[in-house]
């Protein structure tokens, strides 16, 4: 019989525009503590910029190959309103949509708490897990290894299932690189 965990669902929020073992340490510290875990991708509706070259569908792409179904993925637009309780009750709103439960942990990469995003629930109690950084790497960093064409930074700082994609994945980048205008709100 397989042990019951700590707690029910867990949510990550991010953009993972790229995803890489800092963001792959999360993922695995919310698997390892959560029955079920929901991965919201941010800025689902944003792709073919610098900041966000990628597509939802190619982040998604991205996750489920190293993580299967171990986790449930899903789009999480933009609306505008910065990170704040607004933006907590649009979460809140979409993983209850997506599991019929509030999440009783919310698991980040951040340095900064984001806890605060759910204080306008009254009742609502979510923990919160901050997993701090102890791999140097960021999604920006990441972006510019496809630019500079530097794919043994790329595969030192990504799963060993993705190397594969570095090429494609590249293109995208490239693509992309000069191009600044967001459709955000």
């Amino acid at each position: 019989m397989a042990q019951q965990k700590e707690f029910s669902l867990g949510i990550i929020v991010g953009r993972f525009q790229t995803f890489h073992t800092g963001h792959q340490e999360v993922f695995r510290k919310a698997v390892a503590l959560c029955e079920r875990v929901g991965v919201f991708i941010g800025s689902s509706q944003e792709s073919g910029t610098f900041k966000n070259p990628f597509t939802y569908e190619t982040r998604e792409k991205i996750i489920r190959t190293v993580f299967g179904d171990q986790v449930s993925i899903f789009p999480l637009p933009d609306i505008g309103v910065g990170n704040n309780s607004r933006w907590g009750d649009y979460v809140l709103r979409n993983v209850q949509q997506c599991f019929g439960q509030a999440p009783d942990l919310l698991i980040s990469g951040k340095e900064t708490r984001r806890i605060d995003w759910f204080d306008s629930v009254d009742g609502l109690r979510v923990a919160e897990l901050y997993i701090p950084k102890t791999i140097e790497i960021s999604a920006s960093q990441m972006r510019g290894f496809f630019v500079e064409g530097d794919e043994a930074s790329y595969r030192k700082y990504s799963d060993p299932l993705l190397w594969d994609m570095f090429l494609p994945l590249r293109q995208e980048v490239l693509a992309s690189q000069h191009e600044t205008h967001t459709d955000s709100i």
